[in-house]
């Protein structure tokens, strides 16, 4: 059998379990592996049309599974075979090498990038992660985090919503660089850059005000965190290219600003995470 890469470009053959474990070309990307893992499943069920992959996390380590992992917190992603571009569900993590596990659990067979008790080597990988350097024109470049920028403002607004302190501040890093006066050419202003619909959704009535945009802004993103499951990667893709495409595409669409700036988001997320006192998330071995 074989599958795509979901680049279009390329085919990933993928054999049955032997005793010789099968070592996987290097792929373009690391939506090479969550192929694979879409295969995995369409082996016991080949008339389904989406697949869920589990992103499982555990002692900040990182692992991606047919089914979710006892002990670790997993959070489940529908794969559609259709899709032009299957998602990274890594993070921001370089260059990746593992294997991919087959083991039984519950009667069934099931695959995972984590070596748990029963498991046997499927097949051997190595992946690129995204680097997260692309800029989007217009937007805050990557750099170091900066927490010193209307710290007051952000604190009390991840308080207020929930999101994510750390989110809200990658946010704003990838959309203005915390320039409260930002305008882009399409006319999202202020530190959020809130387009005008969404700036007046939220009742904002000066959107150049740090304090109103960035609390505007945790507000809008904690309904699309609610919208999408708490999915990281689609509400970064409707904050940026907005609901209604996220809609038509049925995910990330295939917008190379929108792509780039969800590998920017997410690089940034890590970075201010582990400057704000949170361990970095690796892979799973």
């Amino acid at each position: 059998m074989r599958e795509r890469s979901g680049r279009g470009d390329a085919f990933v053959r993928v054999p049955k379990a032997s005793a010789t474990p099968y070592s996987a070309p290097m792929p373009t990307n690391s939506t090479s592996l969550l192929a694979m893992l879409a295969l995995c499943l369409a082996l016991s069920s080949p008339d389904a049309q989406a697949r869920t992959v589990y992103r499982c996390v555990r002692n900040n380590t990182v692992s991606l599974a047919t089914a979710p992992e006892p002990g670790s917190k997993c959070v489940a992603k529908q794969v559609d075979d259709n899709a032009a571009k299957l998602p990274n569900l890594w993070g921001e993590m370089g260059v990746v090498s593992g294997t991919l596990y087959e083991r039984e659990q519950d009667g069934k067979t099931v695959y995972s990038t984590r070596n748990l008790p029963g498991s046997k080597v499927f097949l051997k990988f190595t992946v690129q992660t995204p680097p997260g350097e692309r800029a989007h024109a217009g937007l805050g470049k990557v750099g170091r985090p900066q927490l010193k920028p209307f710290a007051k403002e952000f604190r009390a607004a991840a308080k207020a919503t929930g999101v994510d302190d750390a989110w809200l501040r990658a946010i704003a890093h990838a959309e203005s660089g915390f320039d409260a006066a930002a305008l882009s050419a399409k006319g999202a202003k202020g530190v959020m850059q809130l387009m005008p619909d969404v700036a007046k959704e939220y009742g904002v009535l000066d959107p150049f005000s740090a304090n109103e945009s960035i609390h505007a802004g945790a507000r809008h993103m904690k309904s699309l965190l609610r919208r999408y499951g708490n999915d990281r990667m689609l509400a970064a893709a409707a904050y940026n290219a907005g609901i209604g495409a996220v809609t038509r595409f049925g995910g990330v669409p295939p917008y190379a600003e929108t792509q780039a700036y969800i590998d920017k988001v997410q690089a940034l997320y890590l970075r201010y995470r582990e400057a704000m006192g949170f361990k970095a998330e690796t892979a799973a071995k």
